[in-house]
């Protein structure tokens, strides 16, 4: 038989082993979602909230639907008052288990029964508002940027008790603070995107510490639009800059990346948020493929 001949069998096997092994060890689990304005479809989905096991997102077209842990619509379909301005970019779930949608482009948040129905409004001197946590105490914290890039705190009954944060790249300051999680240690996790960063600060609003700079090898971060924790206190960040997803431990120290540019399963285009569910699984947004990719890693 012909040297190149059997040569070119012997790279097609290697090649075809490789990819069976890789397919094999491919984290990938799930991929749900497709594009379209029917109930269940999605137009470039760009913030999600885990509620007990209901997945809760919100689109480009302004609706917030909901789906179990396969992808699975679950019926509710409802949109916020007003959107003709922007959409809402940023949910979040208050300590009654109730959903909070950041509606960024009206300058409050909206807290949200299982059905749809407001039930309570956090307005005030706002910018563009992006995300809002609640801790045990009953106190909210708001991110804003575009007129001030600030973390606000609120009592419970939703009058301003501090504000912390101007725009800048030193410790304690930021560009363009995404997303909000608080942390197995108590403390509050911001992703400061703008800065290629996350910073930590207690909920008095001290700088504790920030970790990740520009860069696209492990530890680096390229523009970190949402953060969520898992059962065990690893934390996952979205890099929306380098299309993956980013496991950190307790510390802040880098363990592990999944993802990379592209169309493909197990392939990200502009991912803007993630959810990490009671089994550790991390459920991305992959906000211009229109889906979301459940993967374990």
């Amino acid at each position: 038989m012909n040297v190149r001949i059997v040569l070119a069998i012997i790279v097609l096997v290697v090649v075809t082993l490789g990819l069976a092994a890789y397919s094999l060890r491919s984290p990938t689990d799930i991929v749900w979602g497709k594009r379209g304005a029917e109930a269940g479809a999605v137009v470039r989905p760009r913030a999600a909230v885990l509620i007990d096991d209901t997945i809760y997102l919100v689109d480009f077209t302004a609706r917030i639907q909901t789906y179990d842990l396969d992808g699975h619509h679950t019926g509710l379909t409802f949109t916020t008052p007003d959107y003709r301005n922007g959409r809402p970019s940023g949910l979040g779930v208050d300590n009654q288990g109730r959903l909070m949608v950041a509606d960024s482009h009206y300058h409050c948040v909206r807290i949200y029964n299982a059905d749809g129905t407001v039930v309570k409004t956090l307005d005030g001197d706002f910018g563009y508002v992006s995300d809002c946590v609640q801790d045990d105490d009953g106190f909210y914290y708001i991110s804003e940027f575009g007129q001030r890039d600030r973390i606000t705190k609120l009592d419970p009954d939703g009058k301003v008790v501090a504000h912390w944060g101007e725009s800048g790249s030193e410790p304690g300051q930021l560009l363009r603070a995404r997303a909000l999680a608080f942390g197995p240690d108590g403390n509050l996790y911001v992703a400061d995107a703008c800065n290629h960063r996350i910073q930590v600060f207690t909920k008095a609003g001290q700088f504790v510490k920030a970790f990740g700079s520009p860069g696209d090898g492990l530890g680096e971060l390229s523009y970190p639009y949402d953060l969520a924790f898992a059962p065990d206190g690893s934390l996952y960040v979205v890099e929306r800059g380098n299309c993956r997803v980013q496991k950190f431990d307790r510390n802040g120290t880098a363990m592990a990346t999944w993802g990379a540019k592209g169309r493909k399963t197990g392939q990200l285009a502009d991912p803007w948020a993630v959810v990490v569910d009671r089994s550790g699984r991390v459920h991305v947004v992959d906000t211009e493929n229109h889906r979301v990719q459940r993967v374990k890693f």
